[in-house]
């Protein structure tokens, strides 16, 4: 395997962290996994290892999965040796709450140096909300009040705005990053999500009707959002979403 090869899903918002109705998520990416139980490693980092989140972990995926966590703000990380466990893994899941402080922990122990051994060793990376906009060069959090720019690992060469249709806010601002010379990137719903190999888009999915992805560029001030064909996780046909808006920055 190589990076060019390596597979990561990044939720807008949604998976089991908002409740049963938003499993579809969860199941696709479980359905990218070829092992009959596949081994699931839950990292939640940004929400300060909360121990409700990390229960609620255990209650979705337990029963067809063979789940862990590591926890970075405990005495015992629960695993042992965090880089061999996580490189033994088929999917790392990683939670939603404070990128921020996912990124300030991840650099302190190094976890971000073993999450790029493992993407690149063929495990699956996943997660909504700080969990996806960690993989990012650059992303738009607004967890601790205005939506703010925030630099990620990098993996993924592109911006990435989540929450798109919850937080309305954050389209203002990333409008105005973008021009500022922030990567063009996407803009992801709740309920949707984009499948990346290497850096390459190959499918951009959605678990309800009304979620959206989106790309978005920026050129000469202005910035442009298409809307993504997207795959409906429930079986229903997708109508075409090609169309083309541009507002200036």
């Amino acid at each position: 395997m190589s990076a060019a090869n390596g597979q990561i899903v990044a939720f807008g918002g949604g998976g089991f962290s908002i409740g049963s109705d938003n499993s579809l998520l969860d199941e696709y990416v479980l359905g990218l996994v070829p092992a009959r139980r596949p081994r699931v490693c839950f990292l939640p980092t940004a929400s300060g290892d909360a121990d409700h989140y990390v229960l609620r972990f255990y209650r979705r995926f337990s029963p067809s999965c063979d789940t862990s966590h590591v926890s970075l703000f405990r005495r015992d990380s629960g695993v042992g040796d965090i880089r061999k466990h996580l490189l033994s893994r088929d999917l790392i899941y990683v939670g939603g709450g404070s990128v921020l402080s996912l990124l300030g922990a991840w650099r302190a122990h190094g976890v971000d140096t073993m999450l790029r051994e493992a993407w690149e060793a063929g495990v699956i990376l996943c997660g909504p909300s700080a969990g996806s906009l960690c993989w990012f060069a650059e992303g738009v959090t607004a967890f601790h009040g205005p939506p703010e720019r925030v630099e990620g690992l990098g993996f993924l060469p592109w911006s990435n705005c989540v929450h798109f249709d919850a937080e309305p806010e954050r389209w203002a601002a990333y409008r105005r990053m973008l021009a500022d010379g922030m990567p063009e990137g996407y803009a992801v719903d709740d309920g949707a999500a984009l499948h990346f190999q290497g850096e390459q888009l190959v499918r951009a999915v959605t678990s309800r009707p009304d979620a959206r992805a989106y790309r978005v560029r920026s050129c000469g001030g202005r910035v442009s959002k298409r809307a993504l064909g997207c795959t409906r996780l429930d079986g229903a046909a997708d109508a075409p979403r090609e169309g083309l808006s541009a507002v200036a920055a």
